[in-house]
């Protein structure tokens, strides 16, 4: 199979300038550290979804302990972390205006928090507040008041203590939260399909990371689906199911690709396209979200996971790995049987805000890089605009209910996925080359030695909260920022 270039990101399955905005890149370069294929050895499994939770009168109470313990992984009982005993963690469902309260238990022996990860809702008090720390042993309320008209979609949450990020994502603390269409698309079922990746030992526990794999951000040995190795699906043909698609990996990039079946994008993240559209390929950077339509044709395809360069970080510490070159198989499906009825059309889509045409307050730049002194002793140390992550220290301060335009220039020879809280962006250019189809979403990749740039409406929430790369390695390593809206 051949590997990503940016000609094939800029036709990515049909998906044109969305294909840009979520996973550009530059041409194939030699893969680093953790970045071999995985083996993957199916369990043969049928395909199981986490425990779901729905709202009901506008209101979902759920108690969340995050613990580790024996858990069912890939087929082996391991000792790994959840939320609940399981990975993931229960979907939660909910809809635009209503309350979510989460009573968090850390059941950990770190410090530990949670982060509804693209919820566009406050990021002060006891809602998506970053800076509540929940020690180990102790319990934190939170109430996530959601807009009436909150973006529907696929998003999700995970841990964002600062330092223990990575490792308790990647040891299997994170789980899906679907906001529900106030018009419904019918479809024959709908999947939650969360992709992780995790590294075991032979006695079942999950080795710490090296120094050069968390310069380059870790990939797992196993590539999972809801805690499995490629399960097994069925359908019939002419089925039309919506498959909600979350990349939970700590830094790999997911290339999926499904073929022999016909697959329509809806949207990105919290960005819903005004006009489905059939693609072949799709990336989603660690972080990203996929809201899928597949309508089934007879026969038996594998939902793969392709090869995608990220980057390179070459030279440090010795220089990187061989480039990964082999397709995963994440899921098998089956389609056969007796054709099901033609499902109804899909409902029209309202327009998604333009801000290209809207007055910009204010311009700013953010430079990522990797410079060196940090990350002990040599190595690379990840920085935005030349700093490290400072708590006490605001870095960016914007007019609440402005508007702004960001570039964002990526120096490095890794790819940088930028995440920001509670307001998405709106990707205007990619590599000098605008973008036209209009998408929002709350990761951004930006491509090794590039430049990108968004816009952003500062709506709703004023507060304080963090921008950062989404390579959770080099987030807790010090590539984050802090943004106060007042």
């Amino acid at each position: 199979m051949r590997p990503i270039t940016r000609r094939n990101a800029l036709i990515l399955g049909g998906v044109g300038a969305v294909g840009v905005a979520v996973g550009g890149t530059g041409l194939w370069m030699t893969h680093d550290a953790s970045s071999r294929t995985p083996s993957q050895t199916g369990t043969g499994n049928e395909f199981t979804e986490p425990t779901e939770l729905r709202s009901s009168n506008g209101t979902l109470s759920v108690a969340l302990e995050a613990a580790a313990g024996q858990l069912t992984v890939a087929g082996r009982t391991v000792t790994a972390l959840g939320y609940n005993g399981g990975l993931p963690g229960p979907t939660l469902r909910v809809r635009g205006g209503d309350t979510l309260r989460v009573s968090l238990h850390n059941g950990l022996t770190n410090p530990s928090n949670l982060h509804v990860h693209g919820l566009h809702v406050s990021p002060e008090n006891n809602s998506d507040n970053v800076f509540v720390t929940v020690p180990a042993g102790d319990s934190f309320d939170y109430r996530y008041e959601l807009p009436l008209n909150h973006p529907p979609g696929v998003y999700w949450y995970h841990p964002h203590q600062h330092g223990y990020v990575t490792d308790q994502v990647f040891g299997g603390l994170y789980g899906a939260i679907i906001v529900e269409d106030p018009t419904p698309i019918t479809v024959s079922r709908e999947r939650v399909i969360v992709i992780s990746d995790i590294t075991l030992s032979s006695t079942g526990t999950i080795p710490a990371a090296t120094p050069m794999e968390k310069m380059s951000g870790r990939e797992g040995e196993l590539v999972l689906v809801n805690g499995q190795l490629n399960p097994s699906l069925t359908a019939r043909p002419g089925e039309r199911e919506r498959w909600r698609v979350v990349n939970a990996c700590v830094s790999r990039y997911l290339r999926l690709r499904l073929d022999g079946q016909e697959v329509t994008l809806l949207g990105i993240d919290s960005g819903r396209l005004s006009s489905p559209r059939s693609v072949d390929e799709i990336v989603l950077a660690p972080g990203n979200r996929a809201d899928l339509l597949v309508t089934g044709h007879a026969g038996t395809s594998r939902l793969e996971a392709l090869p995608y360069d990220r980057g390179s970080s070459g030279g440090m510490m010795g220089g990187g790995n061989a480039p990964a070159r082999g397709d995963i198989t994440l899921a098998t499906l089956t389609v056969a049987g007796e054709t099901a009825a033609t499902p109804a059309a899909i409902p029209g889509q309202p327009a998604a805000r333009d801000l290209r045409a809207t007055t910009v307050t204010a311009r700013r730049e953010l430079v990522f890089a990797m410079g060196m002194g940090g990350m002990g002793g040599g190595m690379m140390s990840p920085t935005i605009n030349g700093r490290a992550f400072d708590a006490s220290r605001v870095d960016e301060t914007v007019q609440f209910g402005s508007v702004e335009e960001w570039l964002l220039t990526n120096t490095s020879t890794l790819d940088h996925p930028l995440h920001l809280h509670v307001w998405p962006m709106q990707v205007v250019e990619q590599g000098g080359t605008a973008v036209e189809t209009v998408i929002w979403q709350d990761v951004v990749n930006v491509p090794a030695r590039s430049t990108t740039r968004v816009r952003i409406a500062f709506d709703d929430f004023s507060g304080r909260t963090v921008y950062h790369c989404h390579i959770l390695d080099h987030e807790d390593a010090g590539m984050m920022g802090v943004i106060e809206a007042r």
